[in-house]
């Protein structure tokens, strides 16, 4: 399936894409130097959180697809040199509004991220509204 959506997103901040169905997506990232937050090599949540976005708006795969609201549960932390694997399922279709479960994997198949994405498909791109 042809990607609709959110098409000139970083690969190396944000994911790759592996897979799009119908309802379906798969994204790959891996936990890169710039993502690091201490000396430990812990990376900031806010890119496994952003990895699980993408793969939810890829599920959605709408021009015009945007997040109004994320529920979200980081189960293990992420460092330096992790990949993972978020996928995405709809699990509820309300026409405009689609609910989005995404899972985040790491390399060890460990769950690090869980969440459900509640996705808006708007008439025009957010940023043409009134």
């Amino acid at each position: 399936m042809e990607q609709r959506t959110h098409r000139l997103t970083s690969k190396d901040l944000v994911g790759k894409v592996r897979k799009i169905g119908e309802g379906y997506a798969e994204v790959e990232l891996k936990a890169i130097e710039e993502m690091r937050v201490d000396e430990y090599g812990l990376i900031h949540g806010g890119f496994t959180f952003g990895l699980a976005d993408y793969a939810a708006m890829l599920a959605v795969n709408e021009p015009t697809v945007v997040l109004g609201k994320a529920e979200v549960k980081f189960t293990k932390p992420v460092k330096i040199g992790d990949n993972l694997l978020a996928k995405a399922k709809v699990v509820e279709d309300l026409g405009k509004k689609k609910i989005v479960h995404t899972e985040v994997f790491n390399q060890s198949n460990e769950k690090v991220l869980e969440g459900t994405f509640y996705c808006y498909v708007l008439e025009k791109h957010v940023l043409e509204q009134k």
